[in-house]
């Protein structure tokens, strides 16, 4: 099974830069059922090999927040992008005869 590389801390700090400081954090958590979690910190550890690794966490009290907006689990490619089916014109039903 091929994984796909892992972002390092370089990788977050540009992908944050670009962002609003003042915007809130939150994680997406389960692709086959998206939801959305507050983020509750940053934990930096080391693995057995030694190498450091940081780990973003959930608050003690855990909080879901509801499912995941959707245009956020096409940008994860979680979803595919959705078109809305195409509406057919309804006939109308109008009464028969002289009325």
């Amino acid at each position: 099974m091929d994984l796909e590389p892992e972002i390092t801390v370089g990788d977050v700090l540009d992908a944050l830069s670009t962002c609003d400081r003042e915007a809130r954090v939150r994680m997406a958590v389960n692709p086959f059922f998206p939801m959305a979690h507050l983020f509750g910190g940053v934990i930096e550890s080391r693995a057995e090999n030694g190498e450091s690794v940081v780990y973003f966490a959930e608050p003690k009290e855990a909080v879901q927040l509801g499912p995941l907006p959707p245009d956020v689990a096409v940008k994860l490619t979680w979803q595919p992008p959705n078109e809305a089916p195409a509406r057919r014109r309804r006939g109308t039903t109008r009464p028969s005869g002289d009325q």
